[in-house]
């Protein structure tokens, strides 16, 4: 099938009548791509094309579907109602079809196949490595292409079929259309300074004593930091006027070993360090709500060996993480 062929379906509701045009795939191609960058422009890049072209495109496909997709602002492109509602839908057809194309190159030895997965920076370096040791002993001729970013932007990618599954946290019901949520364990939030820093020797931690040292947190906008946010407001500091905001693992880890930063990360990142000696946990205000990271899955994802291989590869390593918090307590 190329760029050019198309699907048709038939239904009693407005939106789903093709009588007047037909979808094709670079229908779906186009808006996927906006939905995933909110940008036209953005959206252009990443396919190669022009953003007349792209915005012709998108035009196209609200003719024959009848409805806005999109609406452009200052702010970009924001999906409409009805957007939102077809994007799992146009997901699912892109998925299948990448799928079916895949199956047909792995036919043959020499073409083994890829899976790819969305992992959030901070759970990756913690959880990945056991889980591709293990997956790589059962298919070591498949490739695996892991995506890093925001929980926000791992989602685009798993609904947009770049990626076929997602460790991250559970998002707002609205964003979850089409998904599937499974907990594999529960991260507590710490904060740490280098073995040797000043605030070690405190017995307290205020707002005054953090507004001398550079304070990093995650992004604003993400569900971690909204427990830094609590633990930070515990503290008396939550008017502090400079953050560094970042969800770099290893810039947050730098910053605290040569920067005399005060680091706000989940523990698995570095639990390493601590038993190392190299960093040392700061006494909180009291103990944060731990955050569930789980597995994120399309609904209508193929069955495919390999990746049910790495899905029972990651459930494994879950629940090895969820023993360790456990012993914590």
């Amino acid at each position: 099938m190329d760029n050019e062929s198309s699907f048709s379906a038939a239904s009693a509701s407005p939106l789903g009548s093709l009588t007047s045009g037909r979808i094709k795939f670079r229908h779906l191609q186009c808006f996927l791509a906006v939905m995933q960058f909110g940008s036209v422009q953005r959206a252009a890049d990443s396919l190669s094309i022009t953003q007349p072209a792209v915005s012709k495109t998108i035009a196209e496909l609200e003719s024959i579907l009848s409805v806005r997709l999109f609406e452009r602002g200052r702010r970009g492109a924001e999906p409409t109602r009805e957007g939102r509602l077809f994007a799992p839908h146009a997901a699912a057809c892109v998925g299948a079809l990448r799928e079916g194309v895949d199956e047909l190159s792995r036919h043959g030895i020499e073409h083994p196949g890829t899976v790819s997965l969305g992992v959030l920076p901070t759970v990756g370096s913690v959880l990945l490595p056991p889980v591709l040791a293990a997956f790589r002993a059962r298919w070591p001729g498949v490739s695996v292409k892991v995506w890093t970013g925001s929980n926000s932007q791992l989602l685009e990618r798993l609904k947009s079929a770049d990626a076929d599954l997602v460790i991250g946290r559970l998002s707002e019901p609205e964003g979850m259309l089409g998904m599937t949520f499974e907990q594999l364990y529960r991260e507590p939030l710490t904060v740490v300074v280098r073995h040797d820093h000043p605030l070690v020797h405190e017995n307290s931690v205020t707002a005054a004593l953090l507004a001398r040292f550079p304070v990093v947190v995650p992004p604003f906008g993400t569900l971690i930091r909204q427990s830094a946010e609590s633990v930070l407001t515990a503290f008396g500091a939550q008017a502090l006027s400079s953050l560094i905001e970042t969800l770099s693992v290893s810039l947050g880890r730098a910053l605290a070993l040569h920067n005399d930063a005060v680091w706000f990360v989940p523990w698995s990142v570095v639990e390493h360090d601590i038993a190392l000696k190299l960093l040392a946990r700061l006494p909180m205000p009291f103990a944060s709500a731990d955050e569930s990271i789980g597995l994120i899955l399309r609904h209508d994802r193929a069955r495919r060996a390999a990746l049910e291989d790495l899905i029972d590869a990651i459930r494994d390593a879950g629940r090895e993480r969820e023993t360790v918090r456990i012993g914590m307590k």
